[in-house]
């Protein structure tokens, strides 16, 4: 899965610790979700919407090749 967390995160000016924080995970939480390391949770998904106040489907997408 891909997503714009990193995009996002430094539009708002907020370091990986200050999103962890606001998603209650660990930094290398955040850092494995941006690099794409890791796939969240469908209720950590809906916690990065909100923080964000954006569509789930306006942050993350289906990788390349990955039906939709």
């Amino acid at each position: 899965m891909e997503n714009r967390l990193k995009e996002l995160r430094a539009e708002r000016g907020w370091s990986q610790a200050d999103l962890a924080e606001k998603l209650d995970v660990s930094r290398q939480t955040v850092n494995s979700l941006e690099r794409g390391k890791y796939d969240p949770s469908l209720p950590l998904a809906f916690r990065i919407a909100g923080v964000f106040a954006l569509p789930i489907e306006q942050i993350f997408s289906p990788d390349k090749g990955e039906a939709a």
